[in-house]
């Protein structure tokens, strides 16, 4: 019995073998160097200088990095509310096997699949100060992507919109596998459409919620794609994010140290984020119990 335990074990290690192999040198050691270039100053072709702590001294001094992180912390959190909340809805409404569901499902998913360039080329036309529609509706005096108080709401709000999609998938998903016998009962006993989804479907749906919150904010404070073509972080930095910072740092100004630091530095946050959220589903989930 023992002997076959061991063979099962070692097929089983011959088959994953591949993919641990690709994660090792893919995954794993660029993870190793990238850490250790932080404490470096590099420019890719002279000689690697061991700084110590002076790259992430850098990065806590410098007024720009304030501007960076406030940005970086203010788009993820107003997306992933707006991603959060407009689905919920919209899901709730489609789950209600209204007509036309399909095509509904199909339209909110299209944003997600569409490729990020399409998207940024599209908005940055709506957007435009001088041919674009929204301000042959609205007036010709706002410049939207060219106004730094105006420039971050439009880029969250077509970050948000992109994602919408996809949330609504996920809840969707979480819906279908909710007891309907509950929703029967409340429905006899007189429930609106409110009360339903506040005190029936918001509890039973916890689980699904908590999840596609975490994604959206990983999601989020991992922006770039969007940041890059639509503003390239302007005007004065009011939408320059730590990642779309990571890849400034990298190949304009070619410091590999501060670029990586700043790396570290948001995976130090998103891993605090992660940390705070399933402490607050604990607590949720002790409550319930108790």
């Amino acid at each position: 019995m023992q002997k076959d335990y061991c063979k099962n074990n070692i097929m089983n290690l011959l088959f994953i073998l591949p993919a641990l192999t690709g994660t090792l040198f893919f995954v794993g050691i660029p993870i190793i160097c990238s850490f250790l270039l932080s404490f470096t100053s590099w420019d890719l072709l002279n000689e690697i200088k061991f700084v110590g702590l002076e790259n992430y001294r850098y990065i806590f001094t410098e007024k720009i990095f304030t501007q960076v992180i406030a940005n970086t912390i203010v788009y993820a959190i107003s997306t992933t509310f707006i991603a959060i909340i407009i689905p919920l809805i919209l899901a709730d409404i489609i789950n209600k096997k209204i007509k036309g569901a399909e095509f509904f499902k199909t339209a909110f998913f299209i944003p997600f699949i569409t490729p990020a360039v399409v998207v940024a080329i599209i908005w940055s036309r709506i957007f435009d100060p001088n041919i674009g529609f929204i301000n042959m509706i609205l007036g010709p005096d706002l410049k939207w992507l060219y106004d730094t108080r105006l420039a971050m709401p439009v880029l969250i709000f077509i970050s948000a919109w992109k994602l919408i999609g996809y949330n609504v998938v996920l809840f969707l998903t979480g819906l279908a596998s909710l007891n309907k016998n509950i929703y029967e009962a409340a429905n006899i006993d007189g429930a609106n459409g409110y009360q339903t989804l506040i005190l029936i479907t918001l509890p039973l749906l916890k689980p699904m919620i908590f999840f596609v919150t975490l994604v959206t904010a990983i999601t989020s404070f991992q922006a770039f794609d969007l940041v890059y073509m639509l503003t390239n972080g302007g005007p004065q930095n009011s939408t320059s994010v730590m990642v779309y910072s990571v890849y400034k740092y990298a190949f304009e100004y070619f410091d590999i140290g501060k670029s990586c630091a700043i790396a570290y530095l948001l995976f130090i946050i998103i891993f605090i984020m992660i940390l705070f959220q399933n402490k607050i589903k604990k607590i949720i989930s002790n409550k319930k119990q108790a």
